[in-house]
């Protein structure tokens, strides 16, 4: 069952921007753990960018300086902001959430052409 909803996901040409959000419910948005991964075909998903619920975040190394995770506490809504897309970006783009369990979204497709 889907309980986190992704949104956002496109096609867009390298350079551009994507904005995805999530919405989740309110008992699992409480989590102080979540954010976002990412899966290629034929590679391991991969942890992209991760907010705490103090704030604090981290991004991979392939991600840092185009990527910004930010999360709204009133709408229950974590976002992916992502400028300066490149081709390697390329993938699905799940919402992650840590609870006890891990929550995922269903996944949104991100494409970047060349």
């Amino acid at each position: 069952q889907v309980q986190l909803r992704e949104s956002g996901g496109g096609v867009v040409p390298a350079g551009g921007s994507l904005r995805l959000s999530c919405a989740a419910p309110g008992t699992i948005f409480r989590s102080n753990v979540m954010g976002w991964y990412r899966q290629a075909p034929g590679k391991q998903r991969e942890l992209v960018a991760r907010i705490t619920g103090g704030g604090n975040t981290n991004y991979a190394d392939s991600v840092k300086g185009r990527f910004t995770i930010s999360r709204d506490n009133a709408k229950n809504t974590v976002y992916l902001q992502m400028n300066s897309l490149k081709p390697e970006d390329t993938a699905n783009y799940y919402c992650w959430i840590l609870l006890g369990e891990n929550y995922w979204g269903q996944g949104t497709q991100v494409t970047v052409s060349s």
